[in-house]
């Protein structure tokens, strides 16, 4: 069955790449079916990949082999929990160590230039916390990482 609300992602021939990828990383991910073009298109052929079905840690995902013309920008990125440094260090290196790019804040682009925030749970927390000056302290300190590093988040918002 066809999800009601599905995220259409636009590649220049890499849609199979990036979803297998995505597949083998994220949790509560797979890969769906590959549709082939039934016809030449402006950026390919009869028989070229042109949508394979996907979900990223739950959320149904199409990617479109659209050509060039689009790229991928920070307005979208996908958000994921992390429970500890653990699994924060093996999504950020996944990411990072397979063509990709760091960037601030526990941000990060992929090979294919989508953008992805890998967000520890416990930084939210800090965000969260009633006491507005270690919530100030905990996000002082995310602000001079690329990678979240929750003992030093941790130990920012314990002052």
């Amino acid at each position: 069955m066809v999800a009601k609300n599905t995220i259409c992602l636009w590649f220049d021939g890499t849609a199979l790449d990036a979803a297998l990828f995505y597949a083998e990383t994220f949790p509560d991910s797979a890969m769906g079916a590959v549709h082939r073009a039934p016809g030449d298109y402006p950026a390919g052929q009869e028989g070229d990949v042109l949508t394979v079905e996907f979900t990223v840690a739950g959320i149904p995902c199409i990617g479109l082999n659209g050509g060039p013309e689009f790229r991928h920008s920070e307005a979208f990125s996908f958000q994921i929990a992390t429970d500890d440094q653990e699994e924060t260090d093996r999504l950020w290196n996944a990411i990072v160590g397979n063509g990709g790019q760091e960037s601030q804040c526990g941000w990060c682009k992929d090979r294919w230039g989508l953008s992805w925030q890998i967000t520890p749970r416990a930084l939210v927390a800090a965000f969260t916390d009633p006491d507005r000056a270690a919530a100030k302290r905990a996000f002082e300190a995310m602000m001079g990482m690329r990678k979240i590093d929750i003992a030093t988040i941790e130990a920012a918002r314990r002052g």
